[in-house]
């Protein structure tokens, strides 16, 4: 039988490089090697690609480099290849599908896709678009609120002109949001660069230190409510699983709360009466068309604890595969086991190139 060639990219220049690669590891740990040729495809924190031929818990240690080669995916439509240096000479490897697990800036915002769209490779997860806006958390918002999705107040700024207009932005954020608030990078993902603020002086420092992450910065109301997830797969016809919880050891679910602190938990499926479940349904389905997504997505949710509202927070086109991610237990929690999620992946990737390119 014919395997096919999957390139898994993964590391990358982003704050979130080792959870890419924990996912990476995970992920090619779940690929069928009876059906599939598995190429690891490392980028490191200086944006050197590499190809890694080593054992698979070096790629999870993040300590994969020393047992990689020099190796670039050919932005050339009559290649459609890797190209490996062997020996001062480039060797064409040809590929057959990509599999981007590259979380945040440079990989899930768009721009390894329109790499994999200039190669003429099909890939798995959305297209172009949809990774952009949904990498983009005030697009995201701006897009939401167009189609009357329910989410918190915010406001946003220009991180860069934050020594001009931080005393008015500050007063607007007291005025609209109250504290404590949120204070986020707008391009940021694991929840790197997230501070809760819950005075003036909180919210003047959080504000600094998102801008660090990226060049805008969303502010939003803090919600007293149940942290909640829901898993999207499909292109044109899209299926929705049920809901998860997260419960975090730390005030709020952040960086280290996610990867770091063994107390935060994930509970599938999370105890919901069952039109709150269909309602987050609904809303994952609608915001996932609405930014028109393909392959996949992870749709993250508020359930208000005094009204029971649902808010949509955020979507994440290329959901973590970690030991703790949510995105593969949504779908084992359907029977879905993580290789038959890869083979579903990989299918989809392949429909969406045979028809017109997202």
């Amino acid at each position: 039988m014919h395997k096919l060639t999957i390139a898994v990219i993964f590391g990358g220049q982003s704050s979130e490089h080792e959870v890419s690669c924990m996912s990476a590891a995970n992920i090619i740990a779940s690929l069928d090697q009876e059906k599939y040729k598995i190429l690891p495809i490392g980028i490191t924190k200086e944006g050197n690609w590499r190809i890694y031929h080593g054992p698979l818990e070096y790629i999870k240690n993040c300590n994969w480099q020393p047992f990689s080669i020099d190796a670039v995916i050919s932005p050339d439509a009559s290649k459609s290849c890797l190209f490996k240096l062997v020996n001062g000479k480039y060797k064409e490897i040809p590929i057959d599908v990509i599999f981007p697990v590259l979380h945040g800036a440079w990989g899930e915002d768009g721009t390894i896709q329109g790499l994999a769209e200039l190669s003429k490779i099909p890939y798995v997860g959305c297209g172009v678009l949809a990774s952009a806006v949904s990498m983009d958390k005030v697009y995201t918002k701006m897009i939401a609120k167009s189609m009357r999705i329910p989410m918190a107040k915010y406001i946003w700024c220009d991180g860069r002109t934050l020594d001009v207009q931080k005393e008015t932005l500050m007063n607007q954020v007291e005025k609209k949001l109250g504290y404590p608030c949120f204070v986020k990078p707008s391009n940021a993902g694991s929840s790197v660069g997230i501070s809760k603020a819950k005075n003036r002086q909180a919210l003047e420092k959080a504000l600094y230190h998102a801008a660090k992450y990226d060049r805008k910065v969303i502010i939003e109301e803090a919600i007293e409510g149940r942290e909640l997830e829901c898993a999207v797969l499909g292109n044109h016809e899209i299926r929705v699983s049920g809901v998860g919880e997260i419960l975090s050891a730390a005030e709020f679910y952040d960086y280290d709360a996610k990867y770091n602190n063994t107390e935060s938990r994930t509970i599938v499926p999370a105890a919901l009466d069952e039109k709150t479940i269909q309602k987050i349904q609904k809303i994952a389905a609608k915001i996932f068309y609405a930014v028109d997504g393909s392959g996949m997505a992870r749709v993250d949710f508020f359930v208000e604890r005094k009204t029971g509202r649902v808010l949509f927070n955020e979507l994440n086109t290329i959901p973590g595969f970690t030991s703790v991610s949510m995105y593969p237990m949504l779908w084992e929690e359907r029977g879905m086991t993580k290789t038959e999620l890869m083979d579903c992946l990989i299918s989809l990737a392949l429909e969406r190139d045979n028809g017109i390119r997202a």
